[in-house]
């Protein structure tokens, strides 16, 4: 009896952390921990504008005096430990570190940064080496946050507009439009056979990085074929339908795309001004200690 209770006991225990394990997969990483990384944060940027604060001199400290210096230590360690993001992307570890916490603390450790960089130049800009360093720390900063809420809204944007089909799903639906649109395009005139030619014949893709992200495509052979075709026959008007089908069968494909890009394009703008930011980090530690 010891031991069946034992057993039990033990099987419920395994299950009860599974139990746990799978709610905590479905918390955001902003929530990760009950925002844990957020009173982190918080605490960082309290105790420089304390530290800040407490410190009485004139001229007030700035980025050559020992508080800049170590504010700027700090500054500098974030960002390189923060651009490592990539890195543990690669890597498969669900522990103590795992993506969602290293997420989590990128995300607010990184917006941590503005005051500890800002209170690090001690409010002294001008056009050197240094603010531009600042600017582009801002600069990837700004990214970032778009990169958060395009992740936290676009999700279920792109579920629902997906309507539970896949991606092939939705192409399959297209192709099946199509042969409906060829046979029916039979009976019709020259001219407005041609029209429907054009629009199958034309690339589902088409319209390359700018149109998917603002969904525009003004060359849509498919609504032109709409505009030109009669509806003075039973044909025509078999055929207006089944275009009509088409074009919404495309607003769904190229909704789909339009979320996509808008979830990936931010990477294409956040990761050079990263790489530049290191860059113009080096040279304003050089130039810093040359002239120290």
């Amino acid at each position: 009896m010891a031991t069946r209770a034992k057993t039990a006991t033990g099987g419920t225990g395994r299950f009860s952390q599974d139990e746990k394990r799978r709610d905590s997969d479905h918390v955001s990483f902003l929530r990760h921990k009950g925002f844990r990384w957020l009173w982190i944060a918080l605490a960082l940027s309290g105790a420089s504008i304390a530290g800040y604060l407490m410190i009485d001199q004139q001229p007030r400290p700035n980025g050559g005096s020992w508080y800049g210096y170590t504010l700027g230590t700090i500054g500098l360690g974030l960002i390189l430990w923060l651009s490592l993001l990539g890195v543990r992307k690669r890597r498969i570890n669900p522990g103590a570190w795992s993506l969602k916490a290293w997420t989590s603390a990128h995300v607010y450790l990184g917006l941590s940064l503005i005051v500890v960089a800002t209170l690090h130049t001690g409010f002294q800009i001008g056009w050197n080496v240094h603010t531009l360093a600042y600017v582009l720390m801002l600069l990837v900063i700004a990214t970032g946050i778009y990169g958060v809420v395009v992740y936290a809204t676009l999700p279920a944007s792109l579920s629902a507009n997906r309507k539970e089909m896949t991606r092939a799903q939705m192409l399959e639906a297209l192709t099946a439009i199509d042969r409906q649109l060829e046979s029916a395009a039979q009976p019709l005139a020259r001219a407005e056979a041609d029209l429907v030619i054009d629009a199958l014949g034309q690339d589902v893709f088409y319209g390359g990085a700018l149109a998917r992200l603002t969904g525009s495509y003004p060359g849509c052979a498919t609504a032109r074929a709409i505009r030109g075709m009669g509806t003075g026959s039973e044909a025509e008007a078999r055929v207006v339908a089944l275009l009509e089908k088409r074009r919404e069968q495309l607003a769904q494909i190229r909704g789909a795309l339009r979320i996509r890009a808008l979830l990936e394009v931010w990477l294409f703008v956040h990761i050079p001004l990263t790489i530049a930011l290191i860059a113009a980090l080096a040279a304003h530690v050089i130039s810093v200690f040359y002239y120290w």
